[in-house]
């Protein structure tokens, strides 16, 4: 089968397209045909090994533990082992493989049952495969670290990235007034997602007007804390959710600043959470958005598209079957 290798941590040039063996399942494993794929920012940060500490969380200290990389898949189950008990051949299905080794760019992946959920049936595989990881992080980072209740003012900062556009969408489920941050060229896409109010920051910095927040979600963490904190409403509470040495450090310690609460994500793949996610979409109430595509072989250059920071919602990646 055709995948993406890469031996070396180092720039998006380490990724080659190259022929590798077909994997075979394993008995609590099911054998998934790929029809999409995503890049995400942790994807990205893997396959450099930076910041350092990532090479520290087992993937490999000089150099990968896991060739194939990729987390984000969705695509049709071929083959299951003895012990599955969830899934058929043929059945479609999503999920984040980044917790169990990885190899989402390539044609086929053999990965564990309980990484995996039943696709929704109202989305396409390339809206799937943009869900898994970004929707999991808003939703674990709304819900579970923010604890989001009905009714709050919840600001999103970092509004049209590819957790941003979910966690508008999610915070609005749960019945939140949502104000989304974000450049001039993404005000229109963060309304037309549910945003009740969009802040321009390369006109703004709502860190310095008098409105107050009951969570705020930062997906960027580009202030000092102690701006944020400013921002919160009394007992608010400040998640950051940013892939950065900051945000991987703290992991999910609890800090408590007076009455205020300021806390970072750790986050984990939960199919239980993309069963919750899969509802929502099914529902209407989440859309993903879907900047770019990308065929497997252009792996490297969704990469580099993806570190220049301006795309808008979740880039994807392709995997044409009928090159089998």
């Amino acid at each position: 089968m055709k995948a993406i290798v890469y031996e070396r941590y180092g720039p998006p040039d380490v990724l080659q397209l190259k022929e590798v063996e077909k994997p075979t399942p394993k008995e609590d494993e099911v054998l998934v045909e790929i029809h999409a794929a995503s890049v995400n920012y942790g994807d990205s940060a893997v396959v450099r090994g930076e910041p350092f500490l990532v090479r520290l969380m087992g993937y490999g200290l000089r150099k990968p533990k896991h060739k194939i990389p990729g987390g984000d898949i969705a695509g049709r189950a071929q083959a299951v082992g003895s012990n599955v008990k969830q899934f058929q051949p043929g059945d479609e299905v999503f999920g984040d493989i980044g917790g169990c080794g990885f190899g989402a760019y390539a044609e086929y992946v053999s990965a564990p049952e309980s990484a995996l959920a039943v696709k929704p049936a109202n989305i396409t595989f390339e809206e799937a495969a943009a869900v898994p990881q970004a929707a999991v992080v808003a939703l674990q980072g709304l819900r579970d670290r923010g604890q989001i209740q009905a009714g709050q003012k919840v600001l999103i900062n970092g509004a049209s990235g590819g957790v941003g556009t979910f966690a508008v969408q999610i915070a609005k489920s749960f019945g939140a007034e949502v104000t989304g941050v974000c450049s001039t060229r993404n005000l229109d896409l963060v309304r037309s997602i549910g945003a009740d109010h969009v802040i321009d920051y390369t006109q703004e910095d709502f860190t310095q007007n008098e409105q107050r927040y009951d969570l705020i979600l930062d997906i960027v963490a580009n202030r000092s804390i102690s701006d944020y904190v400013r921002t919160l409403s009394p007992k608010g509470t400040y998640v950051a959710v940013a892939f950065n040495p900051v945000s991987l450090f703290l992991g999910s310690l609890i800090s408590m600043i007076g009455s205020k609460k300021v806390t970072s994500l750790s986050h984990k793949p939960s199919a239980e959470d993309l069963v919750f996610m899969k509802e929502l979409l099914e529902a209407g109430k989440v859309v993903p958005v879907v900047d770019r595509r990308f065929p497997l072989s252009e792996v490297a250059e969704a990469f580099r598209y993806v570190g220049e920071g301006n795309a808008r919602g979740k880039v994807v990646v392709t995997v044409e079957q009928d090159s089998k």
